[in-house]
This record gives structure tokens, C-alpha cells and sequence, in this order.
């Protein structure tokens, strides 16, 4: 049979890809992934990391981020993967590159629908996604399920295990995935299956609990709640301050005016059906923990019958790890729109994602303004809200459930990686002892204390009044 150009000998590719893994640990041991560097001597104190991660944010809304952060160490953990990713450029990386979904915390994976009505479980969030390290979101999984044990009550062994079983999972997720045939192992998909892959099963009631209601939040299900019939027949929303207002009708007309863009990067055979829905109002909503502060719009379109679809436009930023992976060496191209960088990384980690995913661009009026002359032009994600969205509350679970939880997003978060980076070299790497499993253990273990020490300081700077937050909201 003749060489295609493009397409390796799949012997010759097999090998090559098993001996580079291996000889990574040469360069790198894999207990060298265990140590925590010592903060850098640039290392901001957390009133100026919070000031800095809050800059081009709605002030108005920044308390509310404030106060999401403070309620926990688990949640200021979420809403830092910037200060994280500044740390971690310290500690040594294989050298090996994925696309990243840049905040793999253990809150940040749940349930939506697919195209054909079923859920699917994997990473959900992709705010700050680029082509970087992929210890880093196994590093930041692993911490992150040690401060969800501290706050559920469980010991510390139950939370140093939790974050060895998701490394663990990760490993042997690999290892099967690089024995696939490789489009089994690029379509391999988080469904029935994966409870018994994972040994999850302490787990299978609360997965029951939350799919029976993610089949229920819908956005029939939202507009019900959140909207009111007008006069003409058709539907508005309803403020309900201080997360969901109704916006000035110069900027709602924006967001409309916006998704003619939007339109142009789906796929064709998605514009008949969208072709059947009409826009009938926008509502800005608060999101997140990360995300408060940004722009997020919801979007209400009915149908000839006035049943509802309702769309998220959130604004995308450029991923706070962008400047951290550069200078771990690895390549950070220029981004066309930050839209687009979230939604292609999106689609490259999930194997199913959201049909309707898309972006776009909007030009927001100045507050005040009726014209657009002094207004912004914003990059925006867009996506479907309440498409049977579901999720685990990490810090809710037993420890059976949380160690349960571990193997399940470690799993998840192999597949994710391996549509990127060859699943062969990963698994040459990670090897078959548990040596990797020890070493992200112990980091997990010292991460988590400094971001207790983290979480501290900055509630110390709230009770001192030198920095504003709003709790409970």
C-alpha cells in the first residue's frame, strides 16, 4: 500500500508514541509533579488579586463576585484560576499539550441534553480553555475535590484519596482509551457506562437524583418562572433584582442586532429550525462565580405556537491563563474572537456538545445613551440556557460519594483531553503504577492549604471593610 502524506504507518506511529511518553519521565519523574513551589515573589495578597481579576468587570456587580468567593474555600477556588495558573507556571510540566479546559474544578462538570432528547455527564464550563499543560487541570481537579471533602466534614484521608482515585481514574481512562480502536476512543462518550467504568456505583442515586431534575430545567421551565404575558400575546421577563433585569431597549436591541453574526457559525442545518423562532425580549443575569461582573444576556424567542427558547449570550474574555501558559512555554496564537476561542474549545473536549453553540459580536450602548456612537463592541458566546442542565454539589457528598465523584471527573477529564493529545503519549507518561497518583495526591493536599490561607485573607479584607462584598445573593 502506498504513503499518504498526512497519515503515519500506524506500527511505526504505535511505537513512536508509547517510547515518547515513556521517556518523559526521564525529563520528568512523576513524583516531580507532587511538590508545591513556594509562592513567587510576585505573588499578589489576595485584596490586589481580587482587584485585578475584577478590572473591566461591571462594578456594580463585583460585591456579588466578592461574596460567592467568600462563602467557602471550595468557592473562592473556583473563582481564582487565575491566581492557580500563576502558581502552577512554577512547578515543572511535562511538556506535553492539550487542550485545556483551564478551569477543571469539580464544580464545573454536570449533566445537559443532547440533540436527541438524552444527558450526557461531562466538563461544562470553558471560559478559559486554550492549548496548554494538561497537568494543570488534573492538578486543579484534584485540589479542588480535597477542599470539597474539608467542607462536607470528611477526614483527610477521605480527601487526600478523592484526589488520588480522580489521578488514578485519569490514568487508567488513558491507558483503555489508547488501546481503542481510535475512533472508538474518539467518540467514547460519558453515558451508562461510565458508572461501571469508573466503580461509581455509591454514587448511581444522586446521578439519578440530579438527571431526573435536569429533565426539568428546561426553557419552557425558566420562562414560566422568569417572564410575564404581555398585552400583545407575547412574553417579557420580570426583574428579579439582583440577578435577573430587564435591560434598556437600546441594548437590548444590540443583543438582537448581535445574532444575525451569531447565525454564521452554526452549521446550516441548524438555521431552519432557528428560522422558527422569533426574538420577544433580553434580560441581563447574573452567572457564575467567575463569570459575575461580565456581560450575560438571556434572550427569549418563541415559536409560531409561543413556546420558548431562551439563549445565553455571556461575554467572553480572554483566558486569565493565557499569559501563565506562555510562559511555560507553550504557544499562545493571537485569538480572533474570544467568542470563538471558547466555543472551538469547547467542541475539541466534549464529544457532544451544544447544538445551537455559536458566537458573536455586540456593540453595547454606554449606560445612559440611546444610540450606539459610545458603546463597546463586546465578544459573546452563545448558547442554549436551561437545556436540561443538572449538576453534583461536590462539598454535599458523602465521602463514598465523594471518592465516587473523583473517579468519575478524572475519567471525564482523560477523555476531554485525549481529542487533543495523543491518548498513547499521555498513557506512556502516566504509566501503570500509581506513581502519578501519589504525586497529585500530595500537591492536591498543598494546594488546598494555601488556598485555605488564600480564602483567609481575603475574608479577613472583607470583615476590614477593605474590600465590598455582597453574600448570600
Amino acid at each position: 500500500m502506498p504513503y499518504v502524506p498526512g497519515f503515519a504507518r500506524a506500527e511505526t506511529q504505535e511505537r513512536a508514541a508509547k517510547a515518547a511518553g515513556r521517556a518523559l519521565r526521564e525529563h520528568l519523574p512523576r513524583s516531580a509533579q507532587a511538590p508545591l513551589p513556594p509562592p513567587a515573589t510576585d505573588r499578589p495578597d489576595m485584596v490586589t488579586a481580587v482587584e485585578r481579576s475584577n478590572a473591566g468587570r461591571l462594578p456594580e456587580l463585583t460585591p456579588i463576585r466578592v461574596g460567592r468567593m467568600v462563602a467557602s474555600p471550595f468557592a473562592f477556588l473556583r473563582g481564582s484560576a487565575g491566581l492557580m495558573a500563576h502558581d502552577l507556571v512554577a512547578a515543572p510540566v511535562t511538556g506535553i499539550g492539550a487542550q485545556i479546559c483551564g478551569d477543571a474544578h469539580a464544580a464545573n462538570f454536570g449533566l445537559y441534553g443532547d440533540a436527541r432528547g438524552g444527558l450526557v455527564i461531562d466538563l461544562n464550563d470553558f471560559d478559559e480553555t486554550l492549548h496548554g499543560p494538561w497537568e494543570w487541570d488534573l492538578k486543579r481537579l484534584a485540589t479542588s475535590l480535597v477542599l470539597a471533602g474539608r467542607e462536607a466534614g470528611a477526614t483527610e484521608d477521605t480527601c487526600r484519596t478523592a484526589a488520588r482515585d480522580a489521578a488514578g481514574a485519569y490514568r487508567r481512562t488513558l491507558r483503555l482509551l489508547a488501546k481503542l480502536p481510535a475512533t472508538e476512543a474518539w467518540n467514547a462518550i460519558a453515558d451508562e457506562h461510565l458508572v461501571s467504568h469508573t466503580d461509581a456505583h455509591d454514587l448511581l442515586g444522586t446521578l439519578e437524583r440530579v438527571a431526573a431534575r435536569a429533565r426539568h430545567n428546561t426553557s419552557a421551565r425558566f420562562a414560566a418562572k422568569s417572564t410575564e404575558r404581555t398585552p400583545d400575546g407575547g412574553r417579557r421577563f420580570v426583574d428579579a433584582l439582583p440577578v435577573l433585569r430587564r435591560t434598556p431597549d437600546a441594548e437590548a436591541a444590540a443583543v438582537i442586532s448581535s445574532l444575525g453574526g451569531y447565525l454564521r457559525t452554526l452549521p446550516e442545518d441548524r438555521l431552519p429550525l432557528l428560522a422558527r423562532y422569533a426574538p420577544h425580549d433580553v434580560a441581563f443575569r447574573v452567572v457564575g462565580t467567575g463569570s459575575v461582573g461580565l456581560r450575560s444576556y438571556v434572550v427569549l424567542l418563541l415559536d409560531h405556537r409561543g413556546e420558548p427558547l431562551v439563549l445565553q449570550v455571556k461575554e467572553a474574555r480572554s483566558s486569565v491563563l493565557a499569559p501563565q501558559v506562555a510562559k511555560a512555554g507553550f504557544e499562545v496564537p493571537a485569538v480572533r474572537h474570544e467568542g470563538r476561542r471558547v466555543v472551538l474549545g469547547q467542541r475539541s473536549m466534549q464529544v457532544v456538545s451544544d447544538p445551537l453553540l455559536g458566537w458573536t459580536t455586540a456593540h453595547i450602548p454606554a449606560p445612559g445613551t440611546a444610540g450606539d456612537t459610545r458603546g463597546t463592541d463586546t465578544a459573546f458566546q452563545v448558547r442554549q440556557f436551561r437545556n436540561r442542565k443538572g449538576s453534583v454539589d461536590p462539598a454535599a457528598l458523602t465521602g463514598e460519594q465523594l471518592d465516587d465523584y473523583a473517579r468519575m471527573t478524572g475519567a471525564l477529564l482523560a477523555r476531554a483531553h485525549a481529542h487533543s493529545a495523543d491518548p498513547r503519549v499521555l498513557a506512556g507518561y502516566c504509566g501503570k503504577s500509581e506513581a502519578l497518583d501519589d504525586a497529585l495526591a500530595a500537591f492536591a493536599t498543598a494546594y488546598a492549604d494555601r488556598t485555605e490561607a488564600d480564602h483567609a485573607e481575603l475574608s479577613a479584607a472583607v470583615a476590614g471593610g477593605r474590600v465590598a462584598a455582597e453574600t448570600g445573593v
